[in-house]
């Protein structure tokens, strides 16, 4: 089981230019790309909530200007994946999984309108044999609940799972589910070096897997 944001993909880049579009279409400033890294791994709705915030506590957010904004940013990030790039070793390790047998699902907080589309851009659709969206069940990372159905799908116990991400949501998760994890070095973690949160493995390069 793999997260997609800053696991398998760098969506910053395309993320930030969306957040800045509605940011501006509100009438603020941008934000700027690495002020959405360290906001980026809870789903759009968070993601949007914090750029309206300004920081990452976005307890204070108006909650009609937050769903305003949110419907600002589905559509200026629909079909904006330019910018995303896949990183070093992804395709690879992915090669080596499914021709090993190895049945692969995609555990994502991004809406699950944005999957499709992104994954056949990147070459990445086809390895997936369960797609888990931010939207797709009514809880998302770090609840185990997506882990769990995967696991469910799949009749596999969480002994013979895996779960790889990059950030606390998905350690936390994989944790909740009793699943390893594995934790990319390379991520989005709010800024914060993933080892803090205990992960079975952090590695630098997904290959490390193999």
């Amino acid at each position: 089981m793999f997260d997609l944001d800053g696991t398998l993909v760098d969506s910053v880049p395309d993320l930030a230019v969306a957040v800045d579009r509605v940011l501006v279409q509100l009438g603020r400033a941008p934000a700027g790309r690495e002020r959405v890294r360290l906001w980026v791994g809870n789903g759009a709705r968070v993601l949007v909530r914090r750029a309206l915030a300004g920081g990452l506590d976005h307890d204070g957010v108006d909650e009609a200007l937050a769903a305003e904004a949110l419907e600002l940013f589905m559509a200026a990030y629909a079909d904006n994946h330019v910018l995303t790039d896949v990183y070093p070793g992804v395709v690879e390790t992915l090669d080596h999984l499914r021709a090993a047998g190895v049945a692969l699902a995609l555990i994502t907080n991004k809406p699950a309108r944005f999957l499709p589309e992104l994954l056949a851009d990147k070459g990445l659709d086809g390895y997936f044999q369960w797609l888990v969206g931010g939207d797709t069940l009514p809880q998302q990372k770090p609840d185990p609940a997506a882990l769990f159905w995967v696991m469910a799908q799949a009749g596999v116990s969480a002994g013979e799972a895996l779960f790889v991400g990059d950030s606390r949501n998905d350690v936390r998760a994989a944790r909740a589910a009793n699943v390893t994890c594995v934790a990319l070095s390379y991520g989005y973690n709010h800024g914060e070096p993933i080892a803090l949160e205990n992960p079975a493995m952090v590695v630098d390069d997904l290959r490390q897997l193999l």
